[in-house]
């Protein structure tokens, strides 16, 4: 039979995904990228916020359609299942199979029932587990990390090094959907490691919901410093890069790994979502303005060319126009390099949903689109100053035309950053997907930039 996958959200559930397709390929399916194909097709949900939800449940309803086709069996798995899996299956019978987070510790079981035997066994926790509870999810095994197919190409792969999140931000649904931070072995994480290296991965991404909880539950103490370390001392592997460091968790150390280390890319992604006192406070997150402040000094000093990432609230409970204005002011200040907007979405069962002074949908609209306005101003004079500044950069592709490569520096993270478009004027010096080479940047276009190769 042939199996089609859709995965929708964020990089740890494209995991979640590679270790499915995995599972189909080692027991032997076909897996294709035709829909119109494929047999049986699963869709990994993400349900972190409305926009999110919806575009789910849109892709469920699409690929419902291909059941009056060839299609025989529609299995959908993920985050939205493991919120809604009671109502999902009752608004949705195309769904032939629904499969929670917490039962992927037994994910082959669940699927091989519905093919080999017809038979969906409802989940056993069922009326046991309410949305707010938080408790911990079983871990992939590492038979299924170690079995996953990469779907991203050779130049870079994710590594998961935990699951779930321990900080219950007043605003965020992830702790009920996924459970407690769970960390994984070390050795596990560094087996899975070198078995990407030698299938060629350039670059490895760090990442869970907090890399800097990394090793607190099962070690006493964060080891991401130390972890990053071991990983960049495999040889295949070029660069290293992590992602989601949660701000109280960035030590002095981890920044000196990032300082000295030349395989770690001078990246920090650093998910702050607000800077007023008060709107930090009932997001019960776990720095304050100045503590966030001094940090962003403390890295700048230490690493002068470091890139700077955050992500950003507008619209929370409560935000004034002081607030906002704050905030504003604030990135104008900082001129990070690369900024995510998010307008606040109330979610089912956080405790921010019933937090008085809800801000209304015009007025979040309104300062998502003058926040963002006001970054592409400083990216463009930030990326001005680069013209003329030699790079290194990592090609992924060729445009259509066949004019350009397409890559990335150090300095940018895959689908989230920009992209620098390198003019094939040689035909001499022919370069390869995978190749590292030497340009200079000779122009900007929005928040990519053009360069020549050296």
């Amino acid at each position: 039979m042939k199996v089609g996958f859709v995965s929708l959200g964020c990089s740890k559930n494209l995991i979640d995904t590679e270790v499915t397709i995995g599972l189909f390929k080692k027991n032997k399916f076909e897996v294709v990228n035709d829909e119109t194909k494929a047999d049986i097709i699963v869709i990994n949900t993400c349900g972190f916020i409305d926009s999110a939800k919806e575009e789910a449940i849109n892709t469920i309803l699409e690929m419902a359609e291909y059941k009056k086709q060839q299609c025989k069996y529609l299995i959908v798995m993920g985050c939205l299942v493991q919120r809604y899996y009671t109502e999902l299956g009752k608004l949705l019978p195309e769904i032939d199979l629904l499969i929670k987070i917490e039962e992927y510790d037994k994910l082959w079981d669940k699927i091989e029932d519905l093919i080999k035997r017809d038979k969906v066994n409802e989940s056993e926790a069922i009326g046991k587990k309410k949305i707010t509870d938080i408790l911990p999810m079983p871990m992939l095994t590492q038979e299924q990390f170690l079995n996953r197919i990469v779907t991203t190409g050779k130049n870079y792969a994710y590594l998961k090094i935990g699951e779930g999140c321990s900080n219950k931000c007043t605003y965020c649904a992830i702790p009920y959907i996924r459970g407690p931070f769970v960390s994984r072995k070390k050795e596990d994480i560094l087996e899975e490691a070198q078995k990407l290296a030698q299938q060629g991965i350039q670059e490895l991404i760090i990442i869970a919901q907090d890399t800097t909880k990394y090793g607190v539950d099962r070690y006493g103490e964060s080891k991401l410093a130390e972890l990053l370390e071991e990983i960049s001392q495999i040889k295949e592997i070029k660069w290293v890069r992590f992602l989601y460091a949660y701000p109280e968790g960035i030590t002095d150390q981890l920044i000196d790994v990032v300082a000295n280390n030349p395989k770690i890319a001078q990246y920090f992604d650093i998910p702050i979502q607000h800077i007023s006192d008060p709107i930090l406070k009932k997001m019960n997150r776990k720095t304050s303005q100045k503590q966030i402040q001094e940090l962003i000094e403390k890295i700048r000093k230490r690493i002068p060319n470091v890139t700077l990432r955050t992500s950003l609230i507008v619209g929370f409970p409560g935000e004034t126009k002081k607030d906002f204005d704050e905030l504003l002011t604030f990135i104008e200040v900082v001129r990070f390099d690369k900024l995510g907007v998010f307008m606040y979405s109330k979610e089912e069962g956080t405790p921010a949903e019933k937090l008085p002074e809800q801000i209304h949908g015009n007025t979040k609209k309104a300062r998502y689109h003058q926040m963002m306005a006001r970054q592409q101003q400083i990216v463009k004079q930030n990326l001005e100053r680069k013209v003329n500044k030699e790079i290194y950069v990592l090609i992924e592709n060729i445009t259509f035309d066949g004019k350009y490569y397409v890559g990335r520096t150090k300095q940018d993270a895959p689908d989230i950053d920009g992209l620098v478009y390198i003019k094939k004027t040689d035909t001499k010096r022919q370069s390869q997907i995978g190749d590292i080479v030497k340009c200079t940047i000779i122009q900007i276009s929005h928040y990519d930039v053009i360069a020549e190769m050296r």
